[in-house]
């Protein structure tokens, strides 16, 4: 018994040592750091602007969708429009920024969070903050023609599958109805 207990006193020992040894940088990153760092990223106005980048192609998209369809009354696209602009326009900024932070607390350390605060503060890091929603805009566009290629390829793809399986299917219903 005193040989456990011995040994048991010794590990939280070594335990408390490395502990008190620890690197206030390698600590998980608190609620307060992931804030810090959401503020420096300006991750609000990010979001907003994010919003409204989406409803530009979303009227796009559903412009292009109901060029396609008949019999449609006049204002239908408008009232799409609106309808998916008030949806956008109400998204729950801070219920997302609430919750993704355990999210990002999982993943990084209080160093991770300094650094990443130092870079956005900094001039490079402000201009990557003001310059990025037009870049992933003009990425989008640029690789749009790439993706609807590739979005072909695959309902070519899905349909190819899907008309295999239904003559599969009709085949084997055919057996068992010659067998019957």
């Amino acid at each position: 018994m005193k040989r456990f207990a011995l040994s048991l006193l010794v590990s939280l020992l070594f335990v408390s040592v490395s502990l008190a040894q620890q690197n206030p940088a390698d600590a998980p990153a608190s609620k307060a750091d992931i804030e810090r760092y959401l503020g420096a990223m300006h991750t609000t106005d990010l979001l907003k602007n994010m919003m409204a980048s989406m409803t530009k192609q979303m009227h796009k998209t559903v412009h292009d969708m109901l060029e396609k369809q008949a019999k449609l009354p006049p204002e239908f696209e408008a009232r799409m429009d609106k309808m998916m602009d008030d949806m956008l326009k109400d998204f729950p900024v801070d219920e997302y920024l609430q919750a993704v932070t355990p999210v990002y607390q999982k993943h990084l350390t209080k160093g991770d969070v300094d650094a990443l605060v130092t870079f956005y503060s900094s001039p490079t890091g402000q201009k990557i903050l003001k310059e990025m929603p037009t870049m992933t805009a003009e990425a989008m566009q640029a690789a749009s023609p790439i993706i609807q290629k590739m979005m072909v390829k695959t309902m070519d793809r899905v349909q190819a599958e899907v008309a295999q399986a239904q003559k599969a299917a009709g085949a084997d219903s055919t057996k068992k109805t010659q067998q019957n």
